[in-house]
């Protein structure tokens, strides 16, 4: 990889992505994980693994590079771009990737444009792992087009381009996650009520019987399966979609229920899910 990028937040998206296009010490990266103690050693490890160059501050992480990419939780988003905003060199672009409201990504790119940067919003549409760098994204903002070329040299190969304005990107993502985040929501509600009432398999064949594109048994299974490991983060990203709605003004009911479900799932800390929808509803009725 031949230009440098400033990587801020080494979670899930962010290695996946550094170790699919073996960008090296050309990524220098910053978690905020390794502001804290009981954390910071798995942290250098994870970047050494990766061989990236490891940023101990922001600022560090920022120096010098003419392209940033956030991959933060959805609650620091913001927070991260605002600080971003004091550091980034004029000129350098900022691309927000986080699963975020439109309304938070044009707050913070008030604050990047304000400080000489370019913001682009890029929505992430599908998980990173297994698709990798062949993940679909969606960018918009004024300095879109340029975003992709740039983002096709690091080795990204499925974006595209929706329009100028900073949250048309992010207003398809946060839309689209009314169905498929509510869609997994609905499943646990259903899938638990079924199988306490003891009608569990009455229930999916019923629903087999309606739609044949997928046994139930198998979305079940998958939907909790996700909530189990990626509940707390998606709780994060559903009250960006709250907030997306509300702004629009057409209700969020359903949406703010999918928050409480897959927040409370995702409290449940089962990064290694049981296998199976008979385990993870045993795990989940204990």
């Amino acid at each position: 990889m031949e230009q440098e990028v400033g990587l801020i937040g080494f979670g899930e998206a962010g290695s996946t992505f550094a170790l699919a296009g073996d960008w090296a010490d050309a990524a220098h990266v910053f978690d905020i994980k390794t502001d804290d103690v009981a954390t910071r050693d798995a942290m250098l490890k994870a970047y050494a693994d990766a061989g990236v160059s490891p940023a101990l501050a922001l600022a560090d992480a920022l120096d010098g590079v003419t392209l940033a990419l956030s991959l933060v939780t959805a609650d620091q988003a913001l927070a991260v771009a605002e600080a971003a905003a004091a550091l980034i060199a004029p000129g350098a672009l900022y691309c927000d990737l986080n699963s975020v409201a439109p309304q938070t990504k044009q707050a913070a790119a008030a604050a990047i444009e304000a400080a000489g940067g370019h913001y682009v919003d890029v929505a992430v549409m599908a998980p990173v792992d297994p698709a990798r760098l062949g993940v679909p994204l969606l960018l918009s903002g004024v300095r879109a087009e340029e975003a992709g070329q740039r983002l096709r040299a690091l080795g990204f190969t499925n974006s595209r381009v929706v329009g100028t304005d900073v949250g048309r990107a992010s207003s398809v993502k946060m839309i689209r996650s009314v169905m498929v985040k509510g869609i997994e929501a609905l499943t646990a509600e259903c899938v638990l009520a079924a199988d306490a009432a003891d009608v569990l398999d009455e229930v999916l064949a019923s629903l087999d019987a309606s739609e044949k594109a997928r046994p139930w048994q198998a979305r079940a299974d998958y939907n909790l399966d996700r909530m189990l490991v990626h509940g707390t983060r998606r709780a994060a990203e559903m009250e960006e979609v709250v907030k997306t709605l509300e702004g629009l003004g057409t209700g969020a009911a359903m949406t703010r229920g999918t928050v409480e479900r897959q927040r409370a799932i995702g409290a449940r800390d089962k990064k290694t899910p049981p296998e199976g929808l008979a385990g993870k509803l045993n795990f989940l009725s204990e």
